[in-house]
């Protein structure tokens, strides 16, 4: 494919996500990297040298300004996302923003109005929603595979040095177990059951304000969903989805299963379906198909999606006392 004919990236935000977002737009024929910024330009020059892109920014305003740039992909801190997704899309680009798309409900309204003002496309970074083991498994649960769904286990569950500093012991930044991995489990469970009925919530929180660990149970009509996020301890973070006929377990991490195993009538059947690259490449390959269809959101991972689950989120952030 010629350059002329590839979807033409911008970067915001370089830190670990971005460069693994980087690393799989450079397995896609139809991609390529096109600018990069940050507020340190020898962080900008190093990271475009490392992906080998051209352009170099020291302000996200100069990359929004690069009338090459088609789309932007914001892996920012999380209080910032909102601002420049809004920025972007008035400034002509298509946005892919890294989760959670903001710390309020309200700022998450804001940035999909300004996608359909702008008429541009918008997508919050659910990268978990493409791949193909989860697309798999949703088709199976819906086709009534299991039959009747009835429970949700899923965690995730990292330890995190609280000494080696960072933005998840920050609150300014929206750190905490909550908006950073919690959002993965509240996803699984909306995917599979919908908005519940009601959500109970409890966490363990710093004497900063953040949570640490956070328990949900979300209640359905006739289902519950079981889901914990964590800092303070490495855990398998496992996903099993129970119907009254069977249940399904997706490889560990859940989040980026390679495959995963249906239980069914005493028999146990398994599934293997990498990922292309770290499994960013999926989302990115869904931009690139609603770009060139002219979709301002994805069918599969709509504006609405996003909107329901910020909601999700705000309401345990309310249920357990967080104040940002």
């Amino acid at each position: 494919m010629t350059n002329k004919n590839r979807i033409k990236w911008g970067i915001i935000g370089l830190g670990n996500i971005a460069s693994q977002f980087a690393t799989d737009l450079l397995l896609l024929e139809d991609a390529e990297l096109k600018a990069v910024a940050s507020r340190n330009k020898e962080k900008a020059t190093e990271f475009a040298e490392k992906y080998h892109c051209t352009k170099a920014y020291d302000s996200y305003e100069a990359l929004f300004a690069d009338v090459q740039v088609e789309i932007v992909y914001i892996a920012t801190p999380h209080d910032s996302h909102a601002e420049l997704t809004i920025k972007a899309l008035e400034s002509g680009k298509h946005v892919l923003c890294e989760k959670p798309m903001a710390l309020s409900y309200q700022d998450a309204v804001r940035m999909t109005e300004a996608s359909k003002k702008y008429n541009r496309f918008f997508m919050e970074a659910f990268w978990t929603r493409f791949i193909p083991s989860v697309q798999e498994v949703l088709e199976k649960v819906n086709q009534g595979i299991i039959g009747d769904l009835k429970s949700i286990q899923a965690d995730f569950a990292f330890y995190a040095d609280e000494a080696a500093g960072g933005r998840l012991f920050d609150k300014n930044l929206g750190g905490g177990a909550l908006f950073d991995i919690g959002v993965y489990p509240l996803f699984l469970s909306y995917v599979l059951l919908g908005l519940p009925k009601e959500i109970t919530a409890k966490s363990l929180l710093h004497k900063n304000g953040i949570d640490l660990q956070t328990a949900m149970l979300l209640q359905y009509q006739n289902a519950q969903s079981v889901l914990q996020a964590s800092i303070l301890y490495d855990g398998d973070i496992k996903a099993t989805i129970n119907g009254n006929q069977g249940r399904i377990e997706l490889n560990t991490p859940w989040f980026m299963a390679d495959g995963y195993a249906v239980f069914k009538d005493g028999k146990e059947e398994t599934f293997c379906l990498p990922n292309l690259g770290k499994g960013y490449a999926h989302e990115a390959i869904e931009c690139h198909t609603c770009i060139q269809n002219h979709q301002i959101e994805s069918k599969l991972w709509s504006h609405q999606n996003s909107l329901d689950l910020s909601k999700m989120v705000e309401e345990v952030k309310n249920r357990i006392g967080l104040n940002f």
